[in-house]
């Protein structure tokens, strides 16, 4: 069993070094390259304020997260969640400095010690794409993947957003391609075994074109015909009939 978690943080600032503390961490599973639907989500009281900058990205205010509980509370519950998965992240060294900052006040270790690995989807994708954006929006935009609705980053939303980004970095659009057995198939049906599907149990029905749309057909059927200097296939095949 394959087990990855496409992990997200917000935080106070940009410095784990100068005292930032992580305010929002996102979690989404895959098993086996199947989204599970199974997440972690918390939003986090930083014992500090946000920098105003910060704010501004995420829309998470010092009055928000004062109730929230602090990451000391929550640590084992997001160490469980991660334990033995490879971990994505995009632009990891930003996230998992966040996260060593927050296990070392609490003695547990780096966060890697915890994991099977943790790959960076950012360098993923300078190398696919060298010398173009790569951020987590333009690899949206130029994947096909739908971001219409994140207005301000979101650590769960960002998460999820990656998942389907590294599905399709990694195999296309044909990524969740999935055997009659319930198990994941190869792309371009290599192990994938289709079954057969008994066409006599639809109720399709028929639309005849109206007469404007067959008389606008014929006339395409002339123009391809005059075209191709009266070489058309279709001729040939109605000869052979």
């Amino acid at each position: 069993m394959t087990r990855q978690i496409f992990l997200d943080t917000e935080t106070t600032g940009l410095s784990p070094e100068s005292g930032d503390r992580i305010i929002e961490i996102g979690c989404v599973e895959m098993v086996n390259r199947r989204l599970t639907g199974r997440h972690l989500h918390f939003y986090i009281n930083p014992q500090r304020p946000s920098h105003e900058d910060a704010v501004k990205i995420h829309g998470l205010t010092d009055e928000f997260l004062a109730d929230k509980p602090v990451f000391a509370t929550l640590a084992d519950e997001i160490l469980d969640y991660c334990r033995d998965a490879e971990v994505i992240i995009h632009n990891a060294s930003f996230d998992i400095g966040f996260l060593d900052a927050e296990l070392r006040r609490l003695n547990k270790g780096s966060f890697r010690e915890h994991v099977s690995g943790v790959l960076d989807t950012l360098v993923m994708a300078r190398e696919m794409f060298p010398g173009k954006s790569n951020s987590l929006d333009a690899l949206c935009r130029r994947l096909e993947v739908d971001n219409t609705h994140r207005t301000l980053h979101g650590a769960l939303m960002d998460a999820e957003l990656l998942a389907e980004v590294y599905i399709n970095m990694t195999r296309g659009q044909d990524a969740l391609l999935i055997d009659a057995d319930g198990s994941e198939g190869e792309a371009g049906g290599q192990g994938l075994e289709a079954s057969s599907v008994d066409l006599s149990s639809f109720d399709l029905p028929v639309l005849a074109p109206t007469d404007d749309e067959a008389q606008a057909f014929d006339v395409a059927l002339q123009d391809l015909d005059k075209a191709s200097g009266g070489k058309v296939v279709w001729k040939t095949l109605e000869a052979v009939l």
